[in-house]
């Protein structure tokens, strides 16, 4: 079966997103089974087979480590013998929340170590010729160049330090500057906690109250999970006169809304007021423009979709024209690049180890950097952004939405399937269906007090997803490794879990009449 072979171009991906979505419907529309036939039925595993046949990234699934059912299950990390049972992969959805190792990030951490024993503090500055990492000195440098196209950025607008959150304040350190008459910061309602605790925490520290002083988008109705990019532009256009700066996040982390980025920053900047973006779940997830959209500043973990290890260090990107420095205007002893929290690392690479007390700033992002980044913690990222490296963002966009297509699809395909034979919807997607507000990650609600059952069953199945109490289960099919055929084997057992679950039929047999108002423990300690 021939599934949109014909769009794809020369280098095996498709021209754009809107074509793989388009491959993905026209594959719908040739298909000749009753929408009667259930889920399971073994034309739908075919269709998937043949959907792996023709993807253009398959080969890059080889490049990580994924684990076993087996693996899920041990209780140490020494391997014994290994069945044929022992092997077989587990279903992996869960790359929103921690990616996948990739099978080089061993030998290049490895690689730091040794040059590390070898030459201690000389390996800051000398190369190895068979090393495949940089020298310490210059190994974030590296980083963010090879970051920079991910966020589509020059290299000189990205730096790679710190987490997160501290990048975060860092950020907002330098673009918060409140005044009597603009002093807001507009914000997601649910944003996530961390950067709710860091905007209140930063308007505290300018003695401001934040009763006062935020601002929050909030869903319109209380059944809605997800904001509109019309209700944010109204949102600005209101509080305009009194806002000093906006943060929000790229894609939302609990219903996987991708935000429209440049229009939002565009409203903004029309009315002067710097924007800031939380990437989190959008790096490595949805193409990102941040130069060409104008954006001030943005800032993103690396553990999710770059698969760059637990609390992996993160980065930030600073616009250009914020990251000039003016040493005439220096010399001068007149205001010559834009305030911040300085640190020695931030400095001019030139003078930096003459040990001077004047600060004169490394022009761009890397002006913002602070201490000397972990080289450590640098290798898992250099590793994943290799893999990225051998292919583009467009093409692993144009994966994902055919890969998310079909897990909509096919959930849409079991629940209209339950109803037609009488019984209950037990699920909805709150994530929005058009594929241009969404990344990779389907947010499917469950009826009350099914969580604790289907979660327990997933598990038991050898599915990793993720949920977020009370009834939420994210599931976010990585197109760097995720498969067609995992999806599918996936909404086999989805389906499974959830009419057990609403049976009384799960682990402890309660149905869902038991287990509506349950405590809330399990998989929530752990997530």
């Amino acid at each position: 079966m021939q599934v949109a072979s014909e769009l794809q171009d020369s280098h095996g991906t498709y021209s754009s997103p809107g074509q793989a979505s388009f491959a993905l419907e026209q594959h719908k529309r040739n298909k000749t089974q009753s929408s009667k036939e259930p889920v399971g039925k073994e034309y739908t595993k075919n269709e998937a087979l043949a959907l792996d046949a023709s993807d253009a990234l398959r080969h890059l699934r080889s490049e990580f480590i994924i684990p076993t059912k087996d693996d899920l299950r041990r209780r140490t990390l020494s391997y014994t013998e290994i069945t044929e049972a022992q092997e077989q992969p587990c279903i992996y959805l869960c790359g929103n929340s921690l990616g996948l190792q990739p099978r080089r990030t061993g030998d290049r951490v490895s690689t730091h170590l040794r040059a590390w024993a070898t030459k201690g503090v000389l390996g800051h500055f000398q190369a190895h010729e068979d090393s495949n990492v940089p020298p310490f000195v210059n190994i974030d440098e590296v980083a963010a160049e090879r970051m920079a196209p991910i966020v589509g950025a020059s290299a000189s607008e990205v730096a790679v330090m710190e987490t997160l959150s501290a990048n975060l304040h860092l950020m907002m350190a330098s673009f918060y500057r409140p005044t009597k008459e603009k002093y807001k910061i507009i914000l997601e309602g649910k944003a996530f906690p961390s950067d709710h605790y860091a905007v209140e925490s930063q308007i505290r520290n300018h003695g401001l109250d934040p009763e006062h002083a935020m601002v929050l988008i909030e869903p319109p109705t209380p059944t809605q999970a997800t904001v509109t990019t019309t209700q944010i532009l109204s949102t600005i256009d209101e509080n305009a006169s009194t806002t000093a700066l906006i943060l929000l996040p790229g894609v939302q982390y609990y219903t996987g809304q991708y935000f429209d980025i440049p229009t939002i920053t565009s409203r903004a900047h029309s009315y002067g007021i710097a924007i800031g973006w939380d990437l989190a779940h959008a790096v490595g997830n949805v193409e990102l423009h941040l130069h060409d959209w104008d954006v001030d500043f943005a800032v993103w973990c690396s553990y999710k979709y770059l698969n760059s290890g637990p609390g992996a260090i993160a980065g930030l990107f600073v616009h250009d024209r914020h990251g000039q420095v003016d040493r005439q205007a220096m010399d001068e002893g007149k205001d010559s690049f834009r305030p911040r929290l300085s640190g020695w690392w931030g400095g001019n690479k030139a003078t930096r180890f003459q040990m001077g007390n004047r600060f004169v700033p490394i022009p761009g992002a890397a002006g913002f950097q602070v201490g000397n980044p972990c080289a450590l913690a640098i290798c898992p990222l250099l590793a994943s952004l290799e893999i990225y490296g051998l292919t583009s963002m467009r093409a692993v966009r144009s994966k994902s939405i055919m890969l998310t297509s079909y897990l909509e699809e096919l959930l849409y395909r079991s629940s209209a399937q339950a109803l037609s034979n009488g019984q209950d919807e037990v699920y909805t997607i709150i994530t929005p269906p058009e594929t241009a507000g969404r990344g990779a990650q389907l947010s499917i609600r469950l009826k009350p007090g099914l969580l604790e059952g289907v979660m327990a069953e997933l598990e038991e199945q050898g599915v990793v997803v993720d949920e977020r109490r009370p009834d939420v289960i994210r599931v976010a099919p990585a197109p760097l490794y995720n498969t067609f055929s995992e999806v599918w084997s996936f909404v086999v057992i989805f389906e499974v879990a959830c009419r057990k679950a609403y049976n009384g039929q799960g682990h402890d047999g309660k149905g869902l009449g038991a287990l509506a108002g349950s405590e809330d423990k399990g998989w929530s300690q752990i997530k």
